[in-house]
């Protein structure tokens, strides 16, 4: 876009209609960062709403902090979908969207009715974005959680690996947040796809196996067994927080390039001497 102001790029959207039938945080990031770019997103909530309206603190009731920061630039649509009349309205919304996005299991989906193939025969140009737990496997169709996710890519060892005394979670939904990028990106390739061939397509994104290549591409190892702790595997470590330069003559230990300018041309600390000096970086280090 050569030449895009700040103003036509959040408008890259525009006229793009999103039905958002997400919750909690996974879904909700992903279609607020499509709003961002002028996209219309009709958030669906049952009449309780979701569940993050509770999560405090809050000004107003049903408002909380959690909600707000996930949910700007969206309209606000409450169905009962264990309604006819409320499923019907939502068939009809549907008909005129571009892409719908769910994080309700699919069977739960398949009783209220509302799947792809009935959705497509309406609207042949829709994009259903189905965000699960797990794939295809002996897990599928169950719930999960961020704390999970983190517990099943073996994150709680991995800082117990890198030092900590004791394995746990680490205090940020970056799961739900890595994955919500991950559908916010699907959704924009599928609105090229239609763009260029006129077809809408079904795509399923499961939150366990996205995070699982993340966590496996930086400590799978060679043999596949333990892991790197806090070392990556592609970058030797050149800093301490803890303290300013130290060690043998020659190997770069820095807080901050901007206190220690010096270390910047140290031998080590250009990405050929990290890769070639990583096996004699302790994980401690």
């Amino acid at each position: 876009m050569n030449g895009a102001t700040g103003n036509s790029m959040k408008s890259v959207l525009d006229g793009i209609r999103i039905v958002d039938l997400t919750s909690v945080v996974m879904g909700p990031l992903a279609t607020q960062l499509l709003g961002d770019f002028g996209a219309d997103v009709i958030k669906v909530e049952s009449p309780e709403g979701d569940t993050t309206r509770r999560v405090g603190p809050m000004r107003n009731p049903l408002m909380g902090w959690v909600y707000l920061h996930l949910n700007r630039n969206k309209r606000s649509l409450v169905l009962d979908l264990k309604q006819q009349a409320a499923r019907d309205a939502l068939i009809r919304v549907a008909q005129t969207a571009d892409v719908l996005v769910a994080s309700v299991r699919p069977a739960a989906m398949e009783r209220l009715g509302i799947t792809y193939v009935a959705l497509s025969a309406l609207n042949p140009r829709l994009i259903w974005v189905s965000l699960v737990g797990f794939g295809s496997g002996p897990y599928a169709g169950r719930p999960v959680y961020e704390d999970l996710i983190q517990g099943l890519t073996a994150v709680p060892s991995l800082l117990v690996s890198a030092g900590s005394e004791v394995p746990h979670y680490v205090p940020v939904s970056f799961s739900d947040r890595a994955v919500g990028l991950h559908a916010a990106l699907s959704i924009s390739l599928a609105l090229l796809h239609r763009e260029r061939t006129g077809a809408g397509q079904q795509i399923e994104i499961p939150m366990f196996e996205t995070m699982a290549q993340h966590v496996l591409g930086d400590h799978f190892g060679v043999r596949g067994s333990a892991p790197a702790g806090n070392r990556h595997p592609c970058v030797r470590r050149t800093c301490n927080r803890r303290a300013g330069p130290r060690g043998p003559a020659g190997r770069a230990m820095v807080i901050d390039a901007a206190d220690h300018p010096q270390s910047c041309t140290a031998p080590g600390t250009t990405q050929r001497g990290r890769l070639a000096g990583r096996g004699s970086v302790g994980a401690g280090d």
